[in-house]
């Protein structure tokens, strides 16, 4: 197979190779130097200029034949052949779809380098303390650099690009060019290349030169990340108030065009669409139907991407097999999403054969399914809290035995016996059992660190305790790495909390909009499509008033109504489980306001 695309790859490069020289490609040039992409640049652009090539045919193609079929005798009117006017068009048509494509495939490029530069503004600061520590011990540059490259799990790309300059150190034999070089091709132009060079100065001063440095310089960036939570924390707020008015206004239009139905019968007639003739009130009620599932959708993704990673569920890694998912299905989250969805498709079916419509019985299903991955999440999410509770107080009882003197392998054992840890505590004995094995080397240090890493099992505890790792493999004492450590981790625990709490209330505006809405049409059901339909049944009261007796039908405007709010509650429910703790609970929360109203309007007598 790679020989095929290297065939395919060498004929692209003949036909379209010369045009990665053109002044047209510059700045696409520069962003890809910004990407990870492993194709070569001209590969690349060759690539997008044989897709540009084919879409352009096929499009071309398309609208001439389509041209001809759909508009033959119009045409054939025209003093011209059809063939001779359909041509034409469909050549313009190709060369802007190539046209399209072309610059579809830079805008990839860009796009790329914009969320790179976003993962490396995140993850930045993080390494900057991390360096500091492991400067602590005395570590040269080259040792520092390959440390943070050996972390992507914690530092993201930050620790892709820190790779790149190990990689380069090692081909040209100076760290100096490396990061010279890095430092110039980096999409973080504002952040990450002066902080490459200013730290290849300070390099070049020697070991306290650099530590210095970076105890400053990770101040600085703590400050401009608060700023940045700051900003992002006002965006969320003017984005949560919007979704409010988008996805209360959809809900108002309908009621709106249901009561202007018996006034105005133009809002009856038919239109046509894909699906066949509909009338124009009907194309509304379910275009708004629509619309609040596209703002609920946008606002969850928003949501997600203004919360830092790492401060949700979205990090759980999903089992290699089928059995491994199968016994994960009631723990991870990863699992839970691919294993219990068949329990809706299941509870789906099995309504729909039972005479639930269609729409019910899909609703229903999503909920079966949906509910039970978000309640896994939750489960799982709260044990995690508990676990992250325990080891900042872990961490403070380690750190202070370490302080009076004690090796690390007896502050543990110590720490193990006489503090109460709750869930942590078969993992921190099982390490204090593994550290207990120094005797044989540092390695068994590091795994047996690595290994109740892994048994916690959070994102705090791989922030937290690799620190501590990577301190005492560069020659940092215990002491020095516990207590960079205990400041380091009540920062994260803190930043946590405080994350936790804001984002509540997001949680509260997304509930809160969907009640409202409920209530709303519950009361619009009840009191006003009774009177409108008994207006609308007195036909011919006056010949100034036109009234169309069929415009208000309480059953058929009821199920409308009640399509309306369900994707109202799907909104809502990925908006507010998106900012709780993203997509798993977001499940969670649009399951339940899906089932909670479907119950309501099958109480109140709604749905017949």
């Amino acid at each position: 197979m790679s020989r095929q695309f290297d065939a395919l790859d060498r004929a692209c490069y003949a036909l379209f190779g010369q045009r990665a020289a053109t002044p047209r490609h510059d700045r696409d040039r520069q962003h890809y130097r910004a990407t990870t992409v492993r194709a070569g640049f001209d590969v690349y652009l060759a690539r997008v200029y044989a897709l540009a090539a084919l879409v352009g045919l096929l499009t071309g193609a398309l609208s001439a034949g389509a041209l001809l079929v759909l508009a033959g005798p119009l045409l054939a009117s025209l003093p011209a052949p059809p063939l001779a006017v359909a041509l034409p068009v469909g050549l313009v048509v190709a060369v802007l779809a190539g046209d399209l494509t072309i610059r579809a495939g830079g805008r990839y490029l860009q796009l790329q380098a914009r969320a790179r530069r976003a993962d490396i503004e995140r993850t930045l600061p993080g390494a900057v303390r991390y360096l500091r520590v492991l400067a602590s011990g005395g570590a040269d540059e080259r040792t520092l650099v390959q440390r943070v490259a050996e972390r992507p799990d914690a530092f993201g790309e930050t620790a892709v690009e820190f790779r790149a300059v190990h990689s380069r150190t090692a081909l040209t034999g100076s760290i100096d060019e490396a990061l010279r070089g890095v430092a110039r091709d980096t999409p973080s132009r504002d952040l990450l290349a002066p902080f490459l060079l200013k730290f290849r100065e300070h390099a070049q001063q020697g070991p306290d030169a650099v530590e210095s440095y970076l105890e400053l310089e990770a101040r600085m960036l703590a400050n401009r990340q608060s700023r940045a939570d700051r900003e992002a924390a006002g965006v969320l707020e003017l984005l949560a108030e919007l979704f409010v008015v988008l996805l209360v206004v959809p809900v108002l239009l309908v009621i709106v065009v249901t009561v202007l139905g018996v006034l105005a019968p133009s809002l009856g007639r038919t239109v046509p669409t894909v699906v066949g003739p509909v009338t124009l009130r009907t194309l509304v009620v379910y275009g708004c139907a629509a619309c609040a599932v596209v703002v609920g959708a946008g606002a969850a993704t928003l949501v997600d991407s203004l919360r830092p990673a790492g401060y949700g569920l979205d990090w759980y890694a999903r089992s290699a097999d089928l059995p491994g998912m199968v016994r994960g299905a009631l723990d991870n989250p990863a699992d839970a999403i691919v294993a219990l969805p068949v329990i809706g498709v299941l509870v789906g079916v099995g309504l729909w054969l039972a005479g639930v419509d269609a729409v019910s019985s899909a609703l229903l299903g999503y909920a079966a399914g949906a509910v039970p991955v978000g309640l896994v999440a939750v489960r799982r999410a709260r044990r995690d809290d508990a676990k992250d509770r325990e080891i900042k107080d872990f961490v403070h009882g380690v750190a202070g035995y370490v302080g009076l003197g004690n090796p690390l392998p007896r502050a543990v054992d110590a720490v193990a016996r006489d503090g109460h840890l709750g869930p942590l505590k078969a993992d921190v004995a099982d390490l204090s059992f593994n550290l207990g094995l120094t005797a044989y080397g540092d390695e068994v240090r590091r795994e047996a660190l690595a290994r109740f890493t892994s048994k916690v099992g959070t994102p705090l505890a791989d922030q937290s305790i690799g620190l501590v790792t990577g301190a005492l493999d560069t020659g940092s004492d215990a002491e020095t790495a516990f207590e960079a450590l205990q400041t380091e981790i009540g920062r994260l625990y803190d930043e946590r909390k405080g994350l936790r709490s804001q984002l509540q209330i997001y949680v509260a505006v997304g509930w809160t909009t969907a009640l409202l809405v409920v209530g709303i049409v519950v009361v619009v059901n009840a009191y006003v499509l009774g009177s409108f339909a008994q207006l609308a049944a007195v036909h011919g009261v006056g010949a100034s008033l036109a009234i169309d007796p069929g415009a208000v039908d309480p059953e058929r405007d009821r199920y409308r109504f009640y399509v309306v709010t369900q994707a109202t509650m799907l909104a809502c429910g990925w908006f507010a489980g998106a900012a709780s703790r993203g997509r798993y609970e977001a499940l969670l929360h649009s399951g339940a306001l899906v089932a909670l109203t479907y119950a309501v309007f099958a109480l109140t007598g709604m749905m017949g």
